[in-house]
């Protein structure tokens, strides 16, 4: 690794905690959150970079508010889209390398296999066509850059799903949660550990495109399920359990934004090139719980 330091983007997100972690070992570490770069303002970018002179840049900052998306589509295309393209041509302009992160929200979430990175794009909202452009921004670049498509991603304090679980769980005695939407929930940590086993490997001859999730799938149901098992296993008080919680179909919970219905990603291109273990999703929920204390 280069001795030029790493400019972590997004370091005060879910993933971004865990990277900040994880990449410390590979040398200086330069961590930017939301109150140090707008990543609506190019100049901003642009300054941040030359001043910095990374010698790998890691982009783990995102628009993710999927439903507010379809009213704000000028500002979530400008944070996944155009922000992405200018670290990235940054990225080739130094000769140093880019991360990225997408999601399995580019595909239409048709049909019942395993997404592959080869296979036809077309998301069902405007979260997905933000990060969608993203992906492309960045390989029009030129830059050396690993673009990882991931799903479900949790971990850590804040708004994620294991977290808006255990308070409902925490306030009500039922629960009713979508069951036909299905995926590998995967944890903000094993992405972060994964990204490093990448990167301590010759990566940039592999540069591309990848999928990376949790092995394994399961419904928001049957994750929300799980997740109440482990609370509980680990002494935390709920006013349910998880045969509490009862599946509905996506048509009994609209939301502004489309889901996509399959959102299994095939991450056997990964693995083969990083050799990288994937535990299974609800392992990787038990770590987590584990890790909570």
């Amino acid at each position: 690794m280069s001795a030029r330091p790493i400019l972590l983007i997004g370091a005060h997100g879910q993933l971004g905690r865990e990277l900040a972690r994880s990449l410390a070992v590979l040398g200086p570490l330069h961590a930017l959150g939301r109150a140090e770069l707008d990543l609506t303002d190019a100049d901003a970018i642009a300054r941040v970079v030359d001043d910095v002179r990374p010698g790998l840049i890691v982009n783990a900052a995102a628009y993710t508010a999927v439903d507010r998306a379809e009213s704000e589509p000028e500002l979530a295309f400008a944070i996944n889209a155009r922000a992405p393209g200018l670290l990235a041509e940054a990225a080739a302009r130094l000769d140093c390398g880019l991360v990225h992160y997408s999601t399995d929200y580019v595909f239409s979430g048709e049909g019942t296999s395993p997404w592959r990175e080869s296979d036809a794009t077309a998301p069902v909202n405007v979260y997905g066509a933000s990060k969608l452009a993203g992906e492309q921004a960045v390989l029009a670049s030129g830059a050396d850059a690993l673009i990882l498509r991931t799903s479900w991603v949790y971990g850590g304090p804040g708004q994620n799903f294991v977290n808006t679980m255990l308070r409902l769980a925490g306030e009500r005695e039922r629960l009713t949660v979508v069951d036909d939407q299905i995926g590998a929930p995967t944890a903000s940590r094993f992405l972060a550990d994964a990204t490093l086993a990448a990167l301590a490997q010759d990566w940039r001859a592999r540069a591309g495109l990848y999928h990376l999730s949790a092995s394994g799938d399961t419904s928001w149901c049957g994750f929300a399920r799980a997740i109440v098992e482990q609370a509980l296993a680990h002494g935390q008080a709920l006013k349910l359990s998880a045969a509490d919680i009862a599946p509905i179909p996506s048509s009994s919970y609209p939301t502004p934004a489309r889901r996509p219905a399959n959102s299994r990603l095939d991450c056997s291109a990964f693995e083969q090139a990083f050799a990288v273990h994937r535990p299974h999703w609800r392992a990787q929920l038990a770590a987590h719980f584990a890790s909570r204390g």
